[in-house]
């Protein structure tokens, strides 16, 4: 493969993450394209195809996905579906011999992980979960100012991620399709920064459920999550997500001094103080310098900063810390296979 050839890639489900940030940031990137469409709604299929000029050979339902191992146009496929779905589009796409993106979480369930990663080693494709934010420039200088320890070592992080998601019923709430509430969603923002901003690797957990103010709406997955995560020495990080409240905040207090993100995980806005200055990175977009990193990953043998690895990481962290919500109580986290992972 030449290293100046554009990679093609096939969106799987045009939900609105697929609709309005990666087919839009394709436009922006120079490394890969849009070059197919996969949704199980035929009207989606027809708006979108004559919106960014796909021809009819490269649109996909779920019943025919399996045809797309003969599309040479294709070279990744996004999977950007309702959770329950992951395990299943990764280990097809890779079959079909196509490397692979998976938007967070990789899996229901660590097994559902490990299945995807026996897949992906026994067809020899590549294989990177969708974790912007290890791509955009406040989290990254986040990642240096805390792993580089230019104000000591790291003491207390406060993560924040909630979104109030309306009245509207969403496949969110299904525990069928979602696995579980915000924890399932944004838990896994407050996951991946306790763990980057610091270089290491969590040991224990405790957590507990909010209280529910919507029965009718929560009666399937939890409203909203508190939970402790703590490292060795120490360091802790106190996380919240909850899908009926307004939060998007990211600080760290150091030895000698603090910094933090408010708003910290958004798609564009991000902004950043430490105790000395300002953070200006101007505006970039995440998503296509994403997917143009993992293009050349492909293109130049590379590995990928987010692979599969850190995806089951994360998800056996999200088992934790429903564990430890489930009984009321401070539960072990055994992470000693991913140490080499929390560096980034």
């Amino acid at each position: 493969m030449t290293v100046d050839k554009s990679l093609g890639i096939a969106i799987v489900g045009l939900g609105e993450y697929a609709t309005t940030q990666l087919i839009p940031a394709l436009k922006e990137t120079k490394d890969c394209h849009l070059a197919a469409l996969v949704s199980g709604t035929r009207s989606k299929l027809d708006r979108y195809k004559k919106e960014y000029g796909i021809d009819d050979e490269h649109l996909y339902t779920y019943d025919n996905f399996d045809d797309i191992a003969t599309d040479a146009a294709v070279d990744i496929v996004y999977i950007v579906l309702p959770n329950s779905m992951h395990a299943e589009y990764c280990i097809r796409a890779a079959r079909a011999g196509k490397h692979v993106i998976c938007e967070k979480p990789m899996a229901m369930n660590p097994d559902e992980c490990r299945e995807i990663m026996q897949v992906i080693d026994q067809t020899g494709v590549r294989f990177s979960m969708g974790y912007r934010l290890h791509f955009d420039p406040y989290n990254k200088e986040m990642m240096r100012l805390g792993q580089k320890q230019v104000y000591g070592p790291v003491r207390k992080i406060t993560l924040l991620d909630s979104k109030d998601l309306g009245e509207k019923r969403t496949w969110r709430v299904d525990r069928a399709l979602a696995g579980g509430g915000p924890m399932m969603n944004y838990g896994v923002y407050c996951i991946q920064a306790a763990i980057y901003l610091t270089g290491k690797l969590p040991t224990a957990v405790e957590a507990k459920y909010s209280p529910v103010t919507d029965h009718e709406r929560f009666d399937e997955v939890e409203e909203g999550l508190k939970f402790k995560l703590y490292f060795e020495g120490d360091l802790t990080a106190e996380c919240e997500c909850s899908y009926t409240k307004v939060q998007n905040m990211m600080s760290v207090k150091a030895e000698k001094g603090w910094f933090q993100l408010e708003p910290a995980f958004e798609y564009e806005g991000i902004k950043g103080i430490t105790m000395d200055d300002e953070m200006d990175f101007g505006s970039v977009n995440q998503q296509a310098l994403q997917m143009d990193d993992f293009a050349r990953c492909i293109k130049e043998n590379k590995p990928t900063r987010v692979p599969a690895e850190m995806g089951l990481r994360d998800n056996v962290i999200i088992k934790a810390v429903y564990d430890a919500a489930d009984k009321n109580a401070k539960v072990p986290i055994r992470l000693e296979e991913f140490k080499e992972l929390s560096v980034s």
